[in-house]
């Protein structure tokens, strides 16, 4: 492998979440606590980029030209690059030649996607090569998942801290949520639907919720998908979580990956919240049909390119700067045990989950893979954030990226 260059570079900076990247990368560390750079395919883009960051230095920021598709700039930029944060997506669509390169040349690798059938796809394909050559490659590393992933390995510490036991089964609720949808994720979800509806396997894979976990896993356990129900534990009705599919997917395989620390037969879903009463019902069923009615919207092609073409942000578009930090989260994690005790925990963020937090997230999980995780105890492969990151990235998430995890109560 190349001496490198960079300990970071940023692939993609200018898209619609590269560029709120760049500039939070910028506003923490400058160019003086941290040696990095960014990349794209237009030279001029990305010269744009450093003159909107509003600073004479900012002129100096590195610049490496990389396209996704072509496989020797992307060789290129990972001989520069002890780590690559990738947002370029639908990661389906362009993602795979940067993930192959990583692999390959041993370059440690973050992104945000939440597209499980490619996440299976790249785990099946290259994760051989990347623990060759000592590649640590960590997907989902936005709002999906790193709250769920990281909230529900929280949770289990804070168990095992109070009662001596992990949680047996815990469960996501949506408590509060302001943020917007950008061109990017449209496209992703766009992309999916498109890709299942033409292949019945993969329409099985998506069932699966153990689809991202290794083959051997061994798990059985019927996991619960929540639809319209109330919720005892936090007295609220409660409707699907649009994010549940790719998030439960990531936490299982986080628990497969630290061989089994949850437990063989541990569950987990996720809803949102909606109120008490027949209003919190309404709204409820209202939410489950909202979603119904999106997702068969994208499905059939003449819906689809209505959407996209008079209704849906285009590839570029997003919340704008005061939407996203008018934003905010608030998730609460309810463990529990097979002796009876319950576990209760609310990890937050201060921003819009999708953008403003999502960027934060991602770039403290790119500086804790980079810096605070040794090879020893992380190798090559393909890791998820509670996994490779664990306890080591809270400090930074709460220090740094506006994110809170708060132990509520816990009782017997």
């Amino acid at each position: 492998m190349a001496t490198q260059q960079y300990d970071i570079v940023v692939f993609g900076a200018t898209s619609f979440v590269g560029q709120i990247l760049t500039r939070y990368l910028w506003e923490q560390y400058g160019l003086r606590d941290l040696d990095w750079a960014i990349a794209g395919r237009s030279s001029e883009k990305l010269d744009q980029l450093k003159h909107s960051l509003g600073s004479a230095e900012a002129a100096t920021l590195p610049v490496v030209i990389a396209d996704a598709r072509n496989e020797a700039s992307l060789r290129h930029l990972c001989d520069q690059a002890r780590l690559v944060i990738s947002t370029v997506g639908p990661y389906a669509l362009y993602g795979e030649g940067l993930v192959k390169a990583c692999a390959e040349s041993g370059t440690d690798y973050c992104d945000l996607t939440g597209e499980v059938q490619w996440m299976k796809r790249m785990i099946e394909r290259y994760h051989g090569a990347a623990q060759n050559s000592g590649a640590r490659i960590v997907h989902a590393c936005g709002f999906d998942s790193i709250p769920s992933d990281l909230g529900v390995w929280y949770c289990q510490q804070q168990a095992r801290e109070q009662f001596g036991q992990n949680c047996q089964q815990i469960k996501m609720r949506v408590r509060r949520m302001r943020g917007g949808l950008s061109g990017g994720t449209v496209a992703s979800m766009i992309n999916g639907a498109r890709e299942a509806m033409a292949d019945a396997d993969l329409r099985r894979l998506l069932r699966d919720p153990y689809a991202l976990c290794p083959p051997e896993h061994g798990y059985w356990v019927r996991q619960h998908s929540p639809q319209v129900e109330y919720d005892e534990d936090l007295h609220s009705w409660a409707a699907p979580f649009i994010m549940s599919s790719i998030n439960t997917r990531v936490v299982f395989r986080s628990n497969a990956l630290q061989n089994d620390a949850y437990g063989k037969d541990f569950r987990y879903d996720e809803a949102s919240l909606t109120g008490e009463g027949n209003r919190g019902m309404l709204r409820a069923r209202g939410m489950q049909a909202g979603m119904g009615l999106f997702g068969v919207g994208v499905a059939l092609p003449p819906t689809r390119w209505a959407l996209e073409r008079f209704v849906l942000p285009k590839p570029g578009e997003g919340p704008s700067p005061r939407a996203q930090e008018s934003g905010y989260w608030e998730l609460d994690f309810i463990g529990h045990l097979a002796s009876g005790q319950r576990i209760h925990a609310l990890v937050s963020g201060d921003r819009d989950p999708g953008y403003g937090s999502t960027a934060k997230m991602l770039g403290q999980a790119a500086m804790c893979l980079a810096f605070d995780v040794d090879r020893e105890s992380v190798r090559g492969g393909f890791w998820t954030p509670a996994s490779a990151l664990d306890g080591k990235l809270i400090p930074r998430l709460e220090e740094r990226a506006g994110v809170s995890f708060k132990l509520l109560s816990h009782s017997n």
